[in-house]
């Protein structure tokens, strides 16, 4: 196999990709959305890309269990819940439904698990049960159970922020004034009230559920309440792939504090009490935690922030009204995965005509392979394949893969009519190999019979030179719509301004 290497957030350097343990397959884990609104053209960027990534892989030969979690339960749930007077689990499910038809509306299909934070409230509560009992969460009556980040003395290894800059980081349900240090965040949110009973088919069999003034709470040896965020993905994580693993993917913005909190938790729960930790610093718990960290640069909209307040907040159901999803995705992966995205329409365009451009130039392969008359050029196909494959070897630089690609139509373009036929089949098979793992699929569109009967009557006047006739049906043509090259091979027709 290939010798891939890729950059690790963690060791700030390109490495090699990380191999599995024998017979078993590489572990992915990629943080997924809260879902308390509709996903958009920010997650679309970073799942677009880890998709890409696990088809790139297992395309390679390798087997990768590919696992992404979806926070169902958060502070962003519940004040969305409350403003639509529902209840937060089931305003969860819907979003959660809207969410995962999304992934399926712009191509996204090569996870293998999706793992709602409700679904592991056992798991969460014995990690969290461990972390206590290892010195690293402390209780704050009426408030819930925290982490301790000065017990742990590697924390801001990832992010390179010191314990002392992350005070000025509150992520979320962790803005009590009594903790010990401002970035100690929550594990177990506690929640006092008389309970409700659940919405059906809520809540979980092994933890009880009730609704409390609005707020899910889980019955526990913890206490009545519910999960902090950073812990879920540690629990999840753990229950599928134990507590060390291959890959961890994400947005930059999850880099602090959420990926630090995740290494502070598991490896805190994999090794010994916080009060034995500095003197055993090096045999401190299973680390790395993950050996590779991998994270997607922002997006922007038109060189700003996307917001609601500045109405370029673009949701992923918003863009599909009026663009296709393969222009989305070649968009994105027309930038280097950990380089900013600046999304204009104006790139989106560009992208629908660079998608025209492949699909007209295969469209012109497969017209030149049924209507063969013995082509003599040849062209070897295998020079831009080694060219794409040694820019996914280096951190996966798809610019460059596309670059290889693109560089195969502008060269076979001119020649389409004359290739022989076993360089048009190998340039098809390559072309369609290479596209698919972008999740670009080619596609012809169908000629209609009339436009086809236009053009077979305008070959005639050509062959007998009667050009007035000739001219004035290609006008035709082009006026309802298509437009046509005339080729060694007979008359090739394509849509005009195609997306």
């Amino acid at each position: 196999m290939p010798r891939i290497k890729i950059y690790n957030s963690l060791s700030r350097k390109k490495e090699p990709l990380p191999k599995s343990p024998s017979g078993k397959p590489l572990r992915l884990f990629v943080c997924g959305p809260t879902v308390y609104d509709d996903a958009h053209i920010g997650h679309a960027r970073t799942y677009i890309f880890f998709d890409f990534f696990a088809k790139y892989l297992r395309n390679l030969g390798h087997k990768v269990k590919y696992v992404q979690n979806i926070t169902d339960i958060d502070d962003k749930i519940i004040q969305r819940a409350k403003q639509g007077e529902k209840e937060p689990l089931i305003l969860a499910k819907e979003f959660t439904a809207r969410y995962l038809a999304d992934m399926r509306s712009i191509g996204i299909n090569a996870i293998d698990d999706y793992a709602p934070a409700t679904k592991f409230i056992p798991q969460i509560v014995a990690q969290v049960q461990t972390l206590i009992k290892k010195g690293y969460a402390y209780e704050i009556s009426g408030d819930g159970w925290y982490y301790d980040i000065s017990k742990f003395k590697e924390y801001g290894k990832l992010s390179g922020r010191t314990a002392l800059q992350a005070e000025d980081a509150i992520s979320r349900v962790d803005e009590s004034i009594k903790k010990r240090n401002r970035g100690d965040f929550c594990l177990w949110k506690f929640t006092h009230a008389n309970s409700a009973p659940p919405p059906a088919g809520s809540g979980n069999a092994k933890a009880p559920m009730r609704i409390i003034d609005g707020e899910p709470k889980w019955e526990s040896p913890l206490g009545s309440g519910r999960p902090g965020w950073h812990i879920e993905d540690t629990a999840i994580s753990e229950h599928y792939f134990g507590p060390q693993y291959e890959i961890h993917g994400g947005g930059l913005d999850l880099k602090f504090p959420h990926h630090e909190a995740e290494i502070a938790q598991q490896e805190a729960a994999s090794g010994p009490p916080a009060s034995e930790f500095a003197r055993r610093r090096s045999r401190a718990g299973k680390k790395p935690f993950v050996q590779l960290w991998m994270h997607t640069g922002m997006v922007t909209v038109n060189g700003q922030k996307m917001s609601k307040g500045l109405r370029n907040f673009i949701t992923i159901r918003d863009y599909l009204q009026n663009h296709s999803p393969e222009a989305l995705r070649l968009a994105f992966f027309g930038c280097h995965y950990r380089s900013p995205a600046d999304y204009s329409e104006k790139l989106i365009e560009n992208s629908e005509s660079a998608l025209n451009g492949i699909n007209e130039f295969y469209a012109k392969l497969d017209f030149s392979k049924k209507s063969h008359s013995g082509g003599k050029e040849t062209a070897n196909t295998s020079v831009y394949e080694n060219e794409f494959n040694k820019a996914l070897e280096d951190d996966i630089n798809t610019p460059n893969a596309l670059a290889a690609i693109f560089r195969v139509i502008n060269d076979l373009n001119p020649k389409a009519w004359t290739l022989e036929g076993k360089s048009v089949s190998a340039a098809q098979k390559w072309l369609k190999s290479a596209l698919h793992m972008f999740g670009i699929e080619l596609k012809a569109p169908k000629i209609p019979a009339k436009i086809g009967k236009l053009a077979a009557e305008r070959e005639k006047f050509r062959s007998n030179k009667q050009f007035m006739q000739s001219d004035a049906l290609r006008k035709e043509i082009n006026t309802l719509g298509y437009e046509v090259e005339d080729t060694p091979l007979g008359p090739f027709l394509w849509p005009r301004n195609s997306k």
